[in-house]
Formats: C-alpha cells, structure tokens, sequence
C-alpha cells in the first residue's frame, strides 16, 4: 500500500490518529500490560498507514513510557513495577540525591461523596462516591509524606482496605492490575504550606512546621481522571525534585 502525504502537517494529524486509535484500544483492554502489541505490518494494515506513519505513532508512546520495546523481542504494555514508580511518579530525594523506595503505611480507609472541586477534577458528579484513603511515606525509616488520596467508586468497585493494606506493588500497580487502569501521566501544583495539628503527629513534626504540599491529578488514557491525592512533604531533609518529563 503506498500512502500519499500532501504536506507534513498532514501527515502528523496522520499519525497522531494512529496514535489515538491505539490509545483507545488500549482503554479498552484490547492489548494487556505486559502483552505484545500486534506486529508493526499487522498494525499498519489495520490503520492504513506505512509502516513510516506506524513508527511514529508508536515512538510517542514508548517516549511517554505508555509501551516498551524489548530488542529482539517486540514491543509490549508497559507495567508498573516498583522501580518505574520511583524514578517516573515518586519524585522525593534526600538532599545528597539518594533515591530510596518508601515504606508506605496505610492509616485510614473510608468512602465518602467527592467535595465539589475533586469531583471537577475527577470528572464525576459531587454526590458521587469515592474511596478515600491516607498513608504515610516512610524514608529511612523516617515519615517524610502523608498522601491523601481520592479514587472514584464507579473506577475502583469493590476496592478494599484489605487491598491496600496487603498490596505486593505500588498504588498504580494495583489500579493496573485488580483494575485495569493505567496511570500513564500526572498533573501536579506545589505550595507551601505549614503542619496542621492533624499532619504534625504523623510526620513526628511539631504543628506549624514548613510543608510542601502538592497537589496531584493522575490520568489515563484518553486523559480519563482516575485519582486525585493532596501530598503534604517533610522537607527538613529531602526535596521535591520532579522529572522534566513524566
């Protein structure tokens, strides 16, 4: 099949589609973490496109860490696995730059309807349940974080706090596998802020304190809102250093 390309932003909006199409069939559980993705000529069959315009549409996924190539072995789902979760998503350091995975305690669990700007933020009605829950970040053996985090009940059905308490991985890996919901990218603002009286005692902190607060929407494909957490951050000893690129 050859294809005809009258001038090149044609031919971005060419494979910007290819991507989107891909984007969706993997909304749509088509191809699973872990799992190859079709053959590129298969692929360039399905969409009607040169295996050139295929490239392309593929390159931007593996870039945003949304598929892997394996040399000699094709190109698969990305999954979340421990160490993607500290280098991609988890992005507090000691102030020397060690990088330490976190010990993650999980100190409250409830469901409750979503207060008006996180349902905005979610994409859901206000009176819409969700799951909130808070854990501690240990670094060191040291709390250094409290998330708050709010998951949409329609997303996250039947989650329990048995799951997070007991999970072998990371959140996101959890929403991947139990849920089939792939973070794929996050949205952040960072404040300052100071301890309040409830902060204070589970990072072993004085109230009043200097924080960092950030506030995180994560996403998945087709830009599908699937959590919402408020990070309040000790930075006595460690500091906020996100990547350029998620």
């Amino acid at each position: 099949m050859q294809e005809y390309i009258a001038s090149p932003n044609i031919g971005l909006t060419l494979y910007k589609s290819v991507k989107r199409q891909m984007l969706a069939g993997l909304s749509k559980g088509e191809w699973k973490p872990g799992e190859a993705i079709p053959a590129e000529k298969q692929l360039s069959l399905r969409f009607s496109v040169s295996i050139g315009t295929l490239r392309k549409a593929i390159d931007e996924l593996v870039a945003e860490n949304i598929l892997i190539r394996h040399q000699g072995r094709g190109t698969f789902v990305a999954m979340h696995s421990r160490d993607q979760h500290m280098f991609h998503f988890f992005n507090v350091v000691r102030h020397d730059g060690q990088r330490t995975l976190p010990k993650v305690s999980l100190v409250q669990f409830a469901k409750a309807k979503a207060p008006k700007e996180i349902g905005e933020r979610l994409g859901i009605a206000r009176s819409a349940k969700t799951f909130q829950f808070t854990n501690i970040l240990a670094l060191n053996n040291t709390p250094v974080q409290v998330d708050e985090i709010i998951l949409p009940e329609a997303l996250f059905a039947g989650l329990s706090e048995a799951q997070l308490r007991n999970r072998a991985s990371t959140l996101y890996s959890l929403y991947q596998v139990v849920f089939g919901l792939n973070v794929i990218r996050i949205e952040e603002r960072v404040r300052a802020t100071l301890a309040s009286d409830a902060h204070a005692p589970l990072l072993k902190i004085e109230p009043g304190h200097p924080l960092l607060q950030v506030h995180r929407t994560a996403f998945s494909y087709n830009n599908q809102p699937v959590e919402y957490r408020v990070s309040h951050i000790n930075t006595e000893h460690y500091e906020y250093f996100p990547k350029v690129a998620q």
